[in-house]
């Protein structure tokens, strides 16, 4: 069995042996604890001098990231909870992004920032956010998010392969465990993506009949897509299309357009909170695009609050399941 964790590790340990210029930073990387999330597990033992554990400096490390990538270099920097890239937003706005446009694009930085996002382990208010909201308008910075529809590990071999500019890479920490999918099937679902490098995935149930409801989510909000999928599909006949993005920026709106035609009903799902998020750009582009009278529009997604350690109250803040189906309930009564 293939999971998200491993086939992050696998692919990093793959970079490592075949790129020589890849080098790992972070902190606790080193065996045999191999970080916090184990996704850097073992490469210290088979590449210790290109595996760099560092101070607990988030900006530093950056900063030396930054260095390095602008030497030739192509670092992957881990920090070890996303909740800490506030720390790092000079790094990433004020420099990283910049250096490109300000040097008449003599210079790249291939530098990528991968990190664990996402609550509902308990961890509390600073170690439990979906933050990746704060950086989706910081031109000239790509921020992915891997889903289990697709190969993580593919993905994170494009970027670092590929990118000659700043990353960030969200990893939810509930999609570790996940076994990954091929890229024809996802359970009882039906998936096709575009040939974009950094692909968006469109599910819905084989030989559904058509749908009346587009869901768009990433990372792991594409599982609770899901399971609503579902649920709405054999308790009351109503049939969705999910979408599902890794790249959340820059964005293609294309696969979600196609959707849209078929269904006029948009639905987006985060974990992150809901206010100025992620879904209400998507649904300011598709209303722009569409007319606010050809698609009808709603939004799940955290409440404004700070994430709570108990697990009743972590659950009333995120988004649920639940949450999901009350909010298609009146979409759905909103645009007969």
């Amino acid at each position: 069995m293939t999971t998200v964790l491993t086939s992050l590790n696998e692919a990093l340990h793959d970079l490592m042996a075949s790129e020589q210029d890849v080098v790992v930073l972070g902190e606790d990387i080193l065996d045999p604890y191999g970080g916090a999330f184990k996704v850097t597990d073992g490469l210290s033992s088979k590449h210790p001098h290109r595996v760099i554990s560092t101070p607990v400096s988030e900006a530093g490390i950056t900063g030396i990231a930054i260095g390095m990538a602008l030497r030739g270099m192509r670092p992957i920097l881990e920090i070890m909870f996303g909740d800490f890239v506030t720390l790092i937003a000079d790094q990433i706005i004020n420099h990283a992004t910049k250096f490109r446009w300000m040097y008449n694009d003599r210079v790249s930085v291939p530098l990528i920032i991968r990190t664990p996002m996402g609550g509902r382990r308990g961890y509390g208010p600073t170690h439990s956010q979906t933050l990746e909201k704060l950086f989706l308008g910081v031109p000239g910075l790509f921020v992915l998010s891997p889903c289990a529809l697709g190969d993580p590990g593919e993905l994170l071999k494009t970027v670092v392969q590929k990118s000659d500019d700043p990353v960030l890479f969200i990893e939810n920490k509930l999609l570790y465990p996940i076994e990954i999918e091929s890229h024809d099937t996802w359970g009882e679902f039906s998936i096709t993506h575009d040939e974009n490098p950094y692909p968006t995935y469109t599910a819905r149930i084989k030989d559904a009949p058509p749908t009346q409801l587009t869901m768009v989510a990433y990372g792991y909000m594409a599982e609770f897509a899901a399971a609503a999928t579902l649920r709405l599909a054999y308790e009351r006949e109503l049939f969705s299309e999910i979408v599902v993005p890794t790249c959340l920026a820059p964005f293609h709106l294309e696969p979600i357009l196609h959707s849209l035609q078929k269904t006029n009903r948009l639905i987006t799902i985060e974990e992150g909170s809901q206010t100025m998020g992620w879904g209400a750009e998507i649904i300011a582009r598709v209303t722009e695009l569409s007319g606010a009278d050809m698609v009808a529009t709603a939004r799940v997604g955290a409440c404004d609050l700070p994430i709570a350690s108990a697990p009743s109250i972590e659950s009333e803040i995120l988004p649920q399941v639940s949450d999901i189906l009350t909010t298609v309930d009146g979409l759905m009564d909103n645009s007969k």
